[in-house]
């Protein structure tokens, strides 16, 4: 599949980020491998900056199957995000 923008969305007071990194928060039944694909968030490349910190949660069948941390590394002129795994959570449900 490809980027969703619906399931993209800040978290915390966005409204002045200064030089500090923002953290947005992305849902998306694309596997990890997939978003973490350069060029994946260039529909968002007007709102996001390197260091920033994207939250994802992929979904399969209505239930969470996977979640992770990626960080933009780099956003290019012409618009293309790159962004990096750097945690893969382990998402289990024991009761």
């Amino acid at each position: 599949m490809a980027f969703s923008s619906t399931g993209f969305q800040p978290i915390g007071g966005q409204s002045k980020a200064g030089n500090a990194p923002q953290v947005w928060s992305y849902t998306t039944t694309d596997a990890a491998a997939t978003v973490d694909t350069s060029g994946y968030f260039n529909s968002v490349a007007s709102l996001v900056k390197v260091g920033d910190i994207i939250w994802r949660v992929t979904t399969s069948s209505g239930a969470v199957s996977t979640a992770g941390q990626h960080v933009v590394m780099t956003v290019s002129a012409a618009g293309v995000v790159d962004t990096y795994a750097t945690t893969a959570l382990t998402v289990t449900n024991t009761d």
